[in-house]
């Protein structure tokens, strides 16, 4: 008795869950080809590194202005951790958008 309801348990369960393991392959490899696509655009642009580049770049200037040569070493490696966090937050908006687009 114990078993036959346990038997029942599992396979009840299991038709349960086929639509949403499906559901969940297919948002993987939607999301997995965003993340391709936007990285493709990124390297052929080199976008990435413009941002943490330009960002260090001001990050020195202003540095230097306010702090001399110490200044400038201190505001290139904020400017550059910033530039870093704001690229990669430009991808993941970019990586949702791709998925909506695609849906």
């Amino acid at each position: 008795m114990k078993l036959t309801r346990t038997i029942s348990a599992v396979i009840l369960t299991s038709l349960f869950a086929l639509p949403i393991s499906g559901v969940a392959q297919t948002y993987h490899h939607r999301h997995r080809r965003a993340v391709e696509s936007q990285r493709a655009h990124d390297h052929r642009h080199h976008t990435g590194a413009k941002i943490v580049v330009g960002s260090a770049a001001g990050g020195a200037v202003v540095g230097g202005l306010l702090g001399g040569g110490k200044g400038a070493l201190i505001g290139a490696g904020v400017g550059a951790g910033g530039g870093a966090i704001a690229n990669k937050v430009r991808v993941n908006k970019g990586v949702k958008a791709r998925e909506r687009r695609d849906q």
